[in-house]
């Protein structure tokens, strides 16, 4: 079996204790692969495995929203949740240099600094959530009442 190296997402929940499971999946080198079909891959519910999506409010705050794969981003509701006037997706090439993470491979957790992050209610119906642990071809799966209560995370309406 081959030796996982331990991402920033997967050395935060260390320190906190916290049991997770690590999913990896073929991928073809850093190129991004539909949140769908990683569903698919993993044999899972795509209403549990959530993408991470960051935008930026009107303020310049960036704000991080999770959602589940197949769902799209209301950004009326999020930036209602967020208690802001707008937000917009911030671009693809800006991920990188705002969280330290690549898109396909940007996870909630271990970001390069703290940002307000809010997830789909929708998680509250899942016993299990899935998301990026922090590189392309690797999911952390968690219990959603550890994630829910060890991190600084909201939950609101998010999707159209």
């Amino acid at each position: 079996m081959k030796k996982i190296t331990k991402t920033n997402a997967m050395r935060l929940l260390d320190t906190k204790k916290l049991d997770y499971q690590v999913h990896t999946y073929e991928h073809n080198g850093n190129e991004a692969v539909d949140g769908v079909h990683v569903a698919e891959i993993l044999g899972q519910d795509e209403n549990c495995v959530f993408k991470t999506l960051v935008t930026q409010a009107n303020t310049k705050e960036y704000i991080v929203f999770m959602l589940p794969v197949a769902k799209e981003l209301d950004l009326k509701k999020c930036a209602k949740a967020a208690g802001v006037k707008s937000v917009d997706m911030i671009h693809v090439k800006d991920l990188l240099s705002i969280t330290g993470y690549i898109r396909g491979g940007c996870s909630p957790l271990g970001m390069k600094k703290t940002y307000r992050t809010f997830i789909d209610e929708s998680c509250l119906q899942q016993e299990h959530i899935f998301f990026s642990g922090g590189k392309i071809g690797l999911q952390i799966e968690m219990k959603t009442t550890d994630f829910l209560n060890h991190y600084p995370v909201n939950h609101a309406e998010l999707t159209k």
